[in-house]
């Protein structure tokens, strides 16, 4: 794998943002959550503890020579491999970002931690800001989030609510949808009233289309999505369309494991990243892939995802 490039990723595509510059901040799978749809795994490193996990000025030298390059982009977006929030030095990381492109920049969060005045502080250098909200109650944010510690349910719901009144960019919120857990009517019902306090620009639905953490997890169906999304004037991800992965990494192998640190792949993803790469024999690719000691891969709804495994 090409060692110069340690913190950025993509450009992905992304159906809510564009062409996604990932920019990684923090070391693989650590969270404050571990979510039972996370498409990364079970989380590995929990920890509600901000840290410096790496030298801010590295993160944007790398950037910075990244982007003397390339503007191959429509977004930079701080996300990784867990929470960036949990990054001690974001609101530097995101000053330094903003410096250098005029592209927006983005932080997608789980949320947790804007109950912090401080995180809610560093958002706020962020023009976009897309924050998760999963559950309408105590019961329902421990079987879908699975918190660290004792991060509370009121805690996270307050504090998304407090940042979405002092925020001045663009605020757009997920909420995962899984079958038996937060998709009934009931819930449906409760999520609305939940969004009238919070001021946003745009509410979008989204499901379990990668293999979850957990097998039990059961993503919704299409008519639950866009009722869902009739009820909460939201937006459903499968509506919207996507690009291509794409990556600085000249071999096509260390391409595609890179990628896959931050953001599984699936067989179709590969086959369009190799034939934008003009790879003439996908085939024995594949079967060099599935030997792969980096990636496993895990056979969900008809569709090999590979995914990156430490």
């Amino acid at each position: 794998m090409d060692e110069s490039i340690k913190y950025l990723f993509g450009p992905i595509p992304s159906r809510r943002l564009g062409r996604s510059l990932g920019v990684s901040p923090i070391p693989e799978q650590t969270c404050n959550y571990t979510c039972v749809y996370c498409q990364l795994g079970r989380t590995t490193h929990m920890t509600n503890k901000r840290q410096n996990f790496f030298p801010c000025e590295e993160i944007l030298e790398e950037f910075r020579r990244y982007t003397q390059k390339e503007q191959n982009f429509d977004v930079v977006t701080v996300v990784g491999e867990g929470e960036p929030t949990l990054y001690e030095d974001l609101g530097r990381l995101l000053i330094g970002l903003k410096e250098l492109t005029d592209k927006p920049v983005a932080v997608i969060t789980n949320g947790a931690l804007l109950y912090d005045k401080k995180v809610r502080e560093d958002l706020c250098h962020a023009d976009i800001v897309l924050p998760s909200m999963d559950a309408v109650d105590e019961e329902m944010f421990h079987k879908i989030d699975r918190p660290y510690g004792r991060i509370k349910f009121d805690q996270v719901c307050q504090g998304l609510i407090d940042f979405s009144k002092e925020y001045q960019g663009e605020l757009y919120l997920e909420i995962m949808l899984l079958e038996g857990l937060n998709c009934d009517d009931e819930s449906l019902d409760k999520f609305a009233r939940m969004l009238k306090e919070i001021r946003y620009d745009r509410v979008y639905v989204n499901t379990a289309v990668r293999p979850p953490a957990e097998d039990n997890v059961v993503p919704a169906d299409k008519e639950t999505m866009e009722r869902a999304a009739a009820r909460l004037g939201a937006i459903s991800i499968d509506t919207l369309t996507s690009g291509s992965f794409i990556s600085e990494i000249e071999d096509p192998m260390e391409a595609v494991v890179s990628i896959c640190r931050r953001h599984p792949m699936n067989q179709f993803e590969i086959q369009s990243f190799l034939d934008s790469r003009n790879v003439e024999n996908s085939q024995e690719f594949f079967e060099r892939l599935n030997k792969n000691p980096s990636l496993t891969v895990v056979h969900y709804k008809g569709i090999s995802t590979y995914r990156y495994k430490e």
